[in-house]
């Protein structure tokens, strides 16, 4: 029988520890917001049970356990750590990955976008909890999904939002011969029960979002932030993309924003950058603003 040793791993967020074992745990990737969704997992409902354990994420060889604020992890990690190597010496089932392996059925419909070099493929689940942005293999390292569809010769970038997969295409080929090969592709991958993005990739993402929201911006920045969040980005997920804000120069005023997904090298994106968000921020905000810029549009 394994014998099991736990190492314990700080991460770039405080709330965030990540207790590393000397074998492989589980072959997925898995993640339980609460015991209810953690009833394939003894494992993880054994952790629920400790009042102060947010979410449990459960990789490979690790397991990360977020925290609510009633404790500091100085003051319980080596008793968590201990608790879970008792666990798994005792040869309990950590996770039974047979109950997660099963089909389940998903539907996924392709959506046209204003750039005709993007395809927005919509899913029936939600498939990520954030945006991520690939632009070539290399950076799809931590997303299965991704990583295969680069596979195909026409898949020039892939973008993920919530619960749709943007895919933007090089000019030799036409929608009409790609769409379905794509859609089906999609839905059978995740209809595998598969992970889009890796769960270290989105507990990278979270602690880089979490570090994000504590920049303190300036009183202008802000409001401009606001007001991309509140009306802006809506509009520009239905059409596949995404908009960042990046920067507020206030002696020129302009407002430098990112472009992703199907809005990046949008022959359209200028257009609505000038007329559309351009003349929101004027109206809203005076003379504070001149123009918008996209830094890669």
């Amino acid at each position: 029988m394994k014998e099991y040793n736990i190492t314990i791993v700080a991460t770039n967020n405080p709330k965030i520890i990540k207790l590393e074992a000397n074998h492989f745990l589980v072959k997925g990737n898995y993640e339980y917001k609460n015991i209810d969704e953690a009833k394939n997992s003894p494992l993880a409902q054994q952790l629920f049970y400790l009042p102060f354990i947010k979410t449990v994420y459960i990789s490979g060889n690790f397991i990360a356990l977020e925290r609510y604020d009633i404790v500091e992890w100085n003051d319980v990690k080596d008793e968590v750590a201990q608790q879970l190597v008792e666990y798994l010496n005792a040869g309990e089932p950590v996770v039974h990955e047979e109950l997660t392996q099963k089909k389940e059925p998903v539907t996924v419909y392709a959506e046209v976008t204003p750039n005709p070099a993007a395809m927005k493929f919509v899913c029936n689940k939600r498939i990520v909890p954030t945006t991520f942005e690939f632009k070539n293999i290399d950076e799809a390292k931590d997303s299965p999904l991704a990583k295969e569809l680069f596979q195909f010769p026409f898949v020039k970038e892939v973008f993920f939002d919530e619960n749709y997969v943007s895919v933007s295409k090089y000019e030799m080929a036409d929608w009409e011969e790609i769409t379905m090969q794509l859609r089906e592709f999609i839905r059978d991958f995740l209809g595998d029960g598969k992970e889009a993005v890796t769960a270290q990739a989105i507990e990278k993402t979270k602690e880089s979002v979490q570090g994000a929201s504590q920049i303190q911006y300036d009183d202008t920045s802000q409001q401009i932030i606001d007001i991309l969040e509140e009306y802006v980005k809506p509009a520009v997920a239905s059409d596949g993309g995404n908009i960042m804000f990046q920067s507020y120069e206030e002696e020129s005023r302009t407002v430098s924003v990112i472009l992703q997904g199907a809005c990046s090298g949008c022959p359209s994106s200028t257009f609505t950058l000038k007329n559309g968000i351009e003349t929101m921020l004027k109206n809203m905000m005076g003379d504070k603003i001149r123009e918008v810029v996209a830094l890669n549009g």
